[in-house]
């Protein structure tokens, strides 16, 4: 791998961001040019990750001050860690670009908050120790705290308390958690706990895992698992626009983390702690899909429905990871990639929607109106009427119906791909956490399929075609432009699904031996 390629992505957006504060706050044109310049450069690097780790290695360490790996701040580029790097570069150029003009007028430093954002992001995917991960998450989270109240307003302030109480609770989790694996194995490097784990004395093993179950309850409140994600359709439908479709991938954090410590601190390696977490992951799993299921068919306004979508997708990994199959990771790694660029999407056109002229503030977007059976009856021959759209109503309406394909999981777009690629190999009834787990998780997402197409398809008559005399809402070109990209790099997804694919299986079969990856990372000559 390219020297120093891997601490690249932490760099650029931390070196963007000082220069955006450096510039003051007056200069708004220069801020967008820096921030997409910054953005272009990030995304230009996570590639160029991405086919470094493709080369056929499973891992490259990068140790700060080259220091041993067991004491260093160690950085690790896998497939894994690239794949996450590139979704979050993917956005973060979304949200710079989209958010131009009037969204950025709502208030100063949104485009730092971003780099911010976008660092700490990068940094919790590279990192290969649980304090920098840490560190990384707090980042993170002080710049989601920034972006979520960018505009003020009350509905803003409320949610952003909330969901700044809700994380510094887990942030407490987290030390508790950390603190205690620390004192039973005397290291948090990643790679090194892998090996000590098997080791542990009978009376200490007990203590870590109660130190690993609490860092997971930390994790699970950033994925949004239920009963943890009560926040994230409240919190995120508060957030303007382009902060939201950014802040799709921060619950793809908690998954990622879990996800890169279960498979690879209890593997089959792991002695008696083989296996730990993976029946609470299930259960949480599913019932998270299915609070997402109900939140979805009952929210009357598109940010809490796309809210309640991404608490499917979540809840969606954390049931498939809890099969430690090399198909059934395939098709999660692919789900959570499609699922998390159209969430964004979809939060990004509900932006639109909800839009005035654009100057200061905006309206707060359509909701659904209740059922009324005794109403005027809009399916009677009096009240035919041609229905006519006007272009921007136009445009959002396919921008609609194509998330709504992506997110439901119809064919023939890669919703459905990544769908069959997880229920394919769950219908063969592989070994799970419980007996019959495999056939019940594809069944569940069968019916989940069913359920967000009732709910998004009720969203889109009521919200966008309803109202013939419905003003048309102001589309910059950027902004069209920007969701229009998004979408049409998802559609091309299906016909291109062979390299992506092929890039997952072994990003699967990475993760499921991670004895590769303990020696790639502790190999004497890996070194920055």
């Amino acid at each position: 791998m390219i020297p120093h390629l891997i601490i690249l992505p932490i760099l650029l957006p931390l070196a963007a961001a000082a220069v955006l504060l450096l510039s003051g706050t007056r200069n708004r044109p220069l801020h967008g040019v820096i921030s997409i310049a910054a953005s272009v450069g990030a995304l230009a690097v996570a590639v160029a990750l991405v086919l470094a780790a493709n080369t056929g290695e499973v891992a490259a360490a990068y140790r700060l001050g080259n220091w041993p790996t067991q004491v260093a701040i160690v950085l690790v580029g896998d497939r894994l860690a690239a794949l996450m790097v590139l979704l979050a570069s993917l956005l973060g150029l979304v949200n710079a670009v989209f958010s131009l003009g009037r969204w950025a007028r709502l208030g100063p430093y949104y485009p730092v908050f971003s780099q911010f954002l976008l660092m700490g992001l990068n940094g919790a995917f590279l990192t290969g120790d649980l304090f920098n991960l840490f560190v990384f998450f707090e980042i993170l989270l002080a710049a989601s705290y920034a972006l979520l109240l960018h505009g003020s307003g009350s509905r803003r302030v409320g949610a952003g308390l909330h969901y700044i109480v809700i994380n510094l609770i887990a942030s407490l989790f987290f030390l508790v958690g950390v603190s205690l694996i620390f004192g039973v194995t005397g290291t948090l490097n990643m790679a090194v706990l892998s090996q000590r784990i098997p080791a542990l004395a009978g009376e200490t093993r007990p203590i870590f895992h109660v130190g690993a179950a609490i860092l997971g309850s930390a994790f699970l409140v950033k994925a949004a698992a239920w009963p943890l994600g009560f926040w994230l359709p409240r919190t995120y439908d508060a957030a303007t626009a382009p902060a939201a479709a950014i802040f799709v991938i921060m619950t793809k954090v908690g998954v990622y983390a879990l996800a890169r410590l279960g498979l690879l601190l209890f593997g089959a390696e792991a002695g008696t702690s083989a296996g730990f977490g993976d029946q609470w992951g299930f259960v949480m799993g599913v019932l998270t899909i299915g609070v997402g299921l109900v939140g979805m068919l009952a929210a009357r306004d598109l940010g809490r429905l796309a809210g309640y979508s991404v608490l499917v997708s979540a809840g969606t990994l954390l049931a498939a990871l809890a099969f430690r199959e090399p198909a059934v990771i395939t098709g999660a790694l692919f789900y959570m990639s499609v699922s998390t660029l159209a969430a964004a999407a979809f939060y990004l056109l509900g932006g639109l929607v909800g839009t005035d002229d654009g100057d200061d503030e905006f309206d707060a977007p359509p909701l659904l109106e209740a059922y009324d059976p005794d109403g005027d009856g809009l399916y009677t021959e009096e009240d035919e009427r041609a229905v006519i759209l006007n272009a921007p109503i136009g445009l959002i309406s396919a921008g609609f119906l194509i998330c709504t394909l992506l997110i439901a999981g119809l064919p023939p777009l890669p919703g459905f791909l990544a769908k069959v690629g997880m229920i394919a190999p769950l219908l063969d009834d592989p070994h799970g956490p419980f007996p019959s787990a495999g056939l019940v998780l594809a069944a569940i997402m069968v019916g989940s399929s069913l359920f967000s197409l009732i709910a998004l398809a009720r969203a889109g008559i009521q919200i966008l075609w309803a109202e013939p005399d419905r003003i048309a809402p102001t589309i910059r070109l950027h902004e069209g432009a920007t969701v229009g990209a998004l979408l049409l790099g998802l559609l091309a997804l299906t016909f291109a699904v062979g390299g992506p694919l092929d890039y997952l299986a072994n990003t699967a079969q990475d993760l499921l031996e991670p004895s590769r990856y303990v020696a790639a990372v502790l190999e004497p000559e890996a070194g920055s």
